[in-house]
């Protein structure tokens, strides 16, 4: 039997890549540990970093994306039970900043506790305006 699927000629075997190829589709939406919301003026993304120093965390915005790259480092040692432990990772998120963004405001972020909050200010004109309503006579 497996001699026969070597000997088998190509145009006989299974179509492997033929019938799903959905596996070739890059993801969409949003990456887990990612938050975005926004209010009235502003748009907040907020990343889960849980472990990571904010001197390791890279934070880019260019044509409408915002990189967050970083890296996390874990080292123990224990010499009496003669234990050295050295761990690192490295993550890299991607996502498009919804809204009509104002590029004269500089994006503001703070990082607290493992939660990274970048806000972003919406152009004035993408602002909602109030209308009045008034009875008609």
């Amino acid at each position: 039997m497996a001699f026969d699927l070597i000997t088998r000629p190509f145009w006989r075997w299974p179509a492997v890549f033929e019938d799903d190829e959905d596996w070739l589709v890059p993801a969409t939406g949003t990456p887990g540990g990612i938050t975005i919301s926004e209010d009235d003026k502003n748009v907040f993304v907020s990343a889960s970093l849980p472990g990571v120093a904010e001197n390791d965390i890279d934070v880019t915005f260019d044509k409408g994306s915002l990189w967050i790259k970083g890296e996390s480092r874990q080292e123990e040692e224990n010499k009496k039970l003669k234990y050295y432990r050295k761990a690192t990772s490295s993550f890299s998120y991607r996502v498009a900043v919804p809204g009509e963004l104002d590029p004269n405001v500089e994006p503001d972020a703070a990082y607290k506790n493992g939660v990274m909050t970048v806000k972003f200010t919406k152009t004035p004109a993408s602002q909602p305006k109030k209308i009045t309503v008034r009875s008609k006579k």
